[in-house]
């Protein structure tokens, strides 16, 4: 397939391409474009404006998963915009291109997250459920996905609602295991809060699920089927590292430190894939500690 693709040279999108970098022909939107074909090689084709383009007749797919990392710093009113700014933007530009083209991609994939929810508690989420708390996460991805929904009117659309996703260079779990690698890990504030992940490489297959199965539409959770809390998920993660895990970092802590953006770090949600495995796909890393393992232990 011919791919435009927004977010190319992020953790999921440089996975995705370097898998299939020759099994289909990418252009990416990049503001780097020198930086792009460093990571993503000789052989993508580089925009760095939507605008461009006219329409998007010469496409087969959008894979669409610019945005700026959520949990990389505090929530200012400037860092508001900025995270807005890369997910509303480039969705309605997609869009509007979208709705001007005479024979438009046959397939949209857009990005979203499980923060679409709000925090949930213990509770088990699926796709069908409707009742999401009204906090900052959940408008952010609100109202992505309706600036997505305007290409259903003319194209497959699927929203993927995507988890922590493990890997094991970039993402959050670097961040997450250090203080265990230094011997002062444990949970953060209750460690009650539930937690849903994807390893990377699922997270991938995902994607190539979507694109290739014409059956596939509406929204999806990307999360593995097992999720788990704060405090077992920091126990697997010290078990895998055989480092301990005898610290808590208190609520209060983070709170300062983060303020609002703290949040998304002490509540949770515990989101299942539902449709994902009604649809037929297969999770290769379904439970927690394997996942580690293989993104911590690569070579054992």
């Amino acid at each position: 397939m011919k791919i435009l693709f927004t977010g190319g040279t992020g953790l999921i999108g440089s996975a995705f391409i370097n898998r299939f970098a020759y099994q289909h022909q990418y252009t990416v939107l990049t503001r780097d474009p020198a930086k792009a074909k460093k990571i993503l090689g000789p052989q993508v084709h580089t925009i760095t404006r939507l605008d461009s383009l006219t329409n998007l007749d010469s496409f087969d797919a959008v894979i669409n998963l610019a945005g700026e990392p959520i949990a990389d710093k505090r929530w200012t009113a400037a860092r508001k915009a900025q995270l807005e700014h890369s997910r509303w933007v480039i969705t309605n530009q997609l869009a509007a291109l979208m709705n001007q083209s005479s024979m438009p991609p046959k397939v949209v994939i857009s990005g979203s997250a499980v923060g679409y929810y709000g925090r949930q508690g213990t509770t088990q989420v699926t796709e069908s459920s409707y009742s999401a708390y009204p906090e900052y996460s959940h408008l952010l991805c609100r109202k992505w996905e309706q600036a997505a929904q305007q290409c259903a009117a003319v194209t497959r659309l699927c929203i993927v609602r995507t988890g922590i996703v493990l890997a094991a260079k970039g993402g959050a779990l670097a961040r997450m295991a250090l203080p265990f690698k230094l011997g002062f890990g444990g949970p953060i504030g209750s460690g009650k809060q539930m937690m849903s992940w994807i390893h990377l490489n699922d997270m991938v297959s995902v994607l190539a699920y979507l694109l290739e199965h014409e059956q596939c539409q509406g929204n999806y959770n990307a999360t593995a089927p097992v999720p788990v809390s704060n405090r077992e998920f920091s126990q697997t993660l010290a078990k895998v590292l055989r480092r301990p895990c005898l610290f808590t970092v208190p609520a209060v802590v983070l709170r300062t430190v983060f303020g609002e953006m703290a949040d998304i770090i002490l509540t949770g949600q515990a989101v299942l894939p539902e449709r994902l495995q009604q649809e037929g796909f297969t999770f290769q890393y379904p439970s927690l500690e394997p996942a580690l393992a293989n993104v911590l232990k690569p070579n054992e």
